[in-house]
Formats: C-alpha cells, sequence, structure tokens
C-alpha cells in the first residue's frame, strides 16, 4: 500500500476531495439518524433527547397522510419510468444515426443545455408558460375557442407537467450517456449487417439496441433505486394546497414536516424510512437484472 500510496500520489490527490465530500456531507450527516428514533429537541440537542424507539415510523405509517404520498410518488416515478425514460435513449439513436456532423452536435448542445438551468428558473418558466391570463398555453387555447384552465390549480393535471418538465430538462443530458455508449459499439458489426442486408431498422433493432443494452439496464436499476426520491424543489416550487391530492410526495411531506413544522425526529424517521425502501428496491431490481440479463451494479 505505501509502494503504492508513493507511486500513484497525484491520483491520490485527484481523489481527495471527492473523498472528503463524502465523509463530510454524505457518511458524516449518518450520525444524525438516530433523531428517528427519538423525542429530538433542539434544545436538548442530539444525545440529551429522549428514546421514541419505533413510535414515529409507526405515527407515519398510520397517519391519514401515508398513502396519499406513498401513491403519488409511486405514481410519479411510475409514469417517469414509463414516459421519460425511453426518451433520452431514442434521442440518442436519432443523434447517432444524423449524418450532418454541424446538425449533430447543434441538436445535442440545444437538448442538454436545459439541464443547467436552474430548477427555479425552469420552475419560473412553466408558471409563465401556462398562467391563467397570460400564459402561452392559455393563449392558444382562447385562439382556439376553448375556455382558459389554470393548470396549477388542478390537481388532475400536476403529474403531466410535473414528469413533462422533468423530460425536458434532463432528456438531452442523459442521453450524452447513451451516445458514449454508442461510441463503442464495433463499426464492423456494422459492415457485417449491411453485408448481410439488414436494413437501416433491422441495424438499430440488432446491433445498436443490443450494444447499450448493457448501459440501458444499469441506467434502469439505477432509476428504479429511486422509485421513491421525487425531487422535492420542483414540487415545492409548483405545488399547492389544491393539487396536494396528486403532488404531495415523501419528500414534499418531509420538507413540511422538518422544515415547516419543526418535526424534525418525524422528518428524519420518514426519510430513513424512503431510503431503506429505496435500497431494498434496488438490491432485488440489480438481483433480478442479473438473473435474467446478466448486467447489473455489482
Amino acid at each position: 500500500m505505501k509502494s503504492r500510496l508513493r507511486q500513484h500520489y497525484p491520483l491520490y490527490l485527484l481523489l481527495a476531495p471527492l473523498l472528503a465530500w463524502y465523509a463530510l456531507f454524505v457518511f458524516k450527516p449518518m450520525y444524525g439518524l438516530q433523531i428517528a428514533f427519538k423525542d429530538y429537541s433542539v434544545f436538548l440537542g442530539i444525545e440529551n433527547s429522549p428514546w421514541a424507539g419505533l413510535s414515529h415510523f409507526r405515527a407515519f405509517l398510520g397517519s391519514e397522510y401515508f398513502l396519499r404520498v406513498l401513491k403519488n410518488t409511486l405514481l410519479i416515478s411510475i409514469y417517469s419510468l414509463i414516459f421519460s425514460f425511453p426518451v433520452p435513449i431514442v434521442l440518442a439513436l436519432l443523434l447517432h444515426e444524423a449524418k450532418n456532423v454541424v446538425f449533430r452536435r447543434a441538436v445535442q448542445t440545444i437538448a442538454y443545455l436545459p439541464h443547467f438551468i436552474s430548477i427555479v428558473v425552469v420552475c419560473g418558466i412553466v408558471t409563465n408558460f401556462l398562467a391563467p391570463t397570460n400564459g402561452i398555453a392559455n393563449l392558444l387555447l382562447e385562439k382556439l375557442g376553448m375556455g382558459k384552465i389554470y393548470f396549477l390549480a388542478d390537481a388532475d393535471y400536476f403529474r403531466t407537467i410535473f414528469i413533462s418538465m422533468n423530460t425536458w430538462k434532463e432528456a438531452g443530458f442523459l442521453a450524452i450517456v447513451y451516445i458514449a455508449a454508442l461510441t463503442g459499439i464495433n463499426p464492423e458489426l456494422y459492415e457485417a449487417a449491411v453485408i448481410d442486408g439488414a436494413s437501416k431498422w433491422k441495424r438499430v433493432v440488432h446491433v445498436t439496441i443490443p450494444g447499450i443494452l448493457p448501459t440501458i439496464m444499469i441506467m434502469l436499476l439505477l432509476k428504479i433505486g429511486e422509485l421513491l426520491e421525487v425531487g422535492y424543489e420542483a414540487i415545492i416550487l409548483l405545488y399547492q394546497p389544491v393539487t396536494y391530492r396528486t403532488a404531495d410526495v415523501i419528500s414534499s411531506y418531509v420538507y413540511r414536516e422538518g422544515i415547516l413544522n419543526g418535526r424534525y425526529d418525524m422528518a428524519t424517521a420518514v426519510g430513513l424510512f424512503n431510503s431503506i425502501v429505496c435500497l431494498l428496491l434496488l438490491v432485488v431490481s440489480n438481483r433480478l437484472s442479473k438473473k435474467y440479463t446478466d448486467n447489473g451494479l455489482w
């Protein structure tokens, strides 16, 4: 170990900031997980707060909000898997088939730029776009002779708006992963397919998609592992009490309990419950993937 450290110390120095970040912001905060098992008081601190056992978990599982937030979280995540997950793959395939290099690079750049826009700005754009009085969407509806709709105040529209916004924001950036995987496919496979008389569509089906299938499976596993991790920032910026029926998710519930209501113990318990379920989903999905496709995270 000492000889390797002396020989490769520049590489270890490059790795040091990442390890420090993980130690400070990932592993160190785990000490606070014990708050989930205590009647936490800011004035008493973690050590002196009395133990409460599993009472916060039982309170959450028995609350009137449990089924609502769990259902909304699962539906948003499942709909995202169905409608959003394939979009970066299709975009990468289309860019890969484009022959004009300038056009391909321009489209790729334009597609992944929204990823770098702040979520606050994106939600502001969506709010203005769907504004009930002068939003572009309602102005178009008015021109078509239809009545205006206050989209963000209608719970039935929330999931569609949220998923569409995230798809537009992240599809281009996620496509980079699949574009990188496409460049790793052996060109001789395409040449052999052409010699065998395969059409462009059959080359995509029998060469391109199998070539990036391991990458697709890895990304799918990561997505399944985050099935209950719906980003609370966009939810909080877009939802309001009248849309809680379809918009309130586990992460937004944790925000309200912890930050707004000051119930840090309950918020920690719910967050820990969420993390445990995500871990179990990731382990089960990885095992199934290894069994049926020979691809997995480990």
